[in-house]
């Protein structure tokens, strides 16, 4: 089974405060975020995964540590947010679906072998962590058929369910209405955003995939990378 897989790695992560592109970060073994990403989808995946990295910031540093992959531009990295980011990987990749995943997030491979038959049954899904409800995070509610009804930063940390932890999948049949929602939300907003309209207006079904029992750590701050090289 063919996986396209792509990796957002467009942004400045201001946050963390490096020189470099966040997600070519080191961690404790050696290897840098993006390589550890890259390796859980060789790991699970093999050669039937297809890598599209989103690039912008610094993008021939990107660009010279992964060479062995493809790459789209994102030429408005400074003035955009995620939601444009996945936009231009979605429209390059034709009418497949797409696994994507943020490029600071640290995760444990099984994560991936987790979601290989929702990806193989055509069900789009976002991983989250119910063991965790911050403010700051995105966040998520589901409906009566327990599929994701809200999914931002804004939803109650008393009425969310837990996080989305930056690791997606749209299937074939959902990806033109996400295309279509991700083109209308506004440039700063976050890929989040398309979801919860396409939900909201377009019926869009999207699973919660629990991997609380897995690490998955988005890396904003110095205490974020420390967390990501305490859990492998």
């Amino acid at each position: 089974m063919s996986v396209q897989v792509v990796v957002l790695a467009a942004g400045m992560g201001t946050r963390l405060g490096r020189p470099f592109p966040k997600p070519l970060t080191p961690l404790k073994d050696g290897r840098t975020i993006m390589a550890q990403q890259l390796g859980n989808v060789r790991s699970v995946f093999g050669k039937y995964a297809e890598v599209l990295v989103v690039v912008g910031f610094k993008l021939e540093q990107v660009m010279e540590a992964v060479p062995d992959v493809s790459f789209a531009y994102n030429e408005m990295y400074d003035q955009t947010n995620t939601s444009k980011s996945l936009l231009k990987a979605l429209r390059v990749t034709g009418d497949r679906g797409v696994l994507w995943m943020n490029g600071d997030v640290v995760f444990h491979p099984d994560v991936l072998r987790r979601v290989e038959p929702l990806v193989a049954e055509r069900k789009s899904f976002v991983c989250v962590n119910t063991a965790s409800v911050a403010e700051e995070e995105v966040k998520y509610t589901v409906d009566e058929d327990g599929f994701i009804k809200d999914l931002s930063k804004q939803v109650p940390t008393d009425v969310a369910l837990g996080e989305a932890v930056g690791i997606n999948y749209i299937a074939p049949q959902d990806k033109p209405l996400l295309v279509d929602k991700l083109g209308e939300v506004g440039d700063q907003d976050y890929f989040e955003r398309g979801l919860e309209i396409g939900i909201g207006e377009g019926g869009l079904k999207v699973t919660p995939v629990d991997i609380s029992d897995l690490y998955a750590v988005e890396v904003d701050f110095d205490e974020d990378l420390e967390r990501a090289n305490a859990a492998f």
